[in-house]
């Protein structure tokens, strides 16, 4: 069983947390500031790789940003991957200023 939390500090820096069973399979490092989520970096421990976590751990991205009404600066290469390869479903999310 899959469980995702995301855990900011004061200053809304943080990351989101994935749970396999109970152990922490992997994390993604973001920031919250002025209506942007940044994602920096996103790592899945090399024994849980090949299941997709990476992906779940966007989707809880995606799903925070669209909840909070914020925009996604994608620092991330695996993040800025995606965006790239389906423009359609996060343009509205994708913050391209910052590029």
């Amino acid at each position: 069983m899959e469980e995702t939390k995301i855990v900011l500090n004061k200053r809304n820096v943080g990351e989101i947390q994935l749970y396999s069973d109970g152990i922490k399979a992997g994390k993604m490092d973001v920031s919250v500031k002025d209506s942007l989520l940044t994602i920096y970096h996103t790592e899945v421990s090399e024994e849980f790789g090949g299941r997709g976590f990476a992906k779940i751990l966007l989707d809880k991205a995606i799903n925070y940003t669209r909840e909070n009404k914020l925009m996604i600066v994608p620092l991330c290469p695996f993040v800025y991957a995606q965006f790239k390869r389906r423009p359609d479903e996060y343009q509205d999310l994708w913050y391209k200023e910052s590029f």
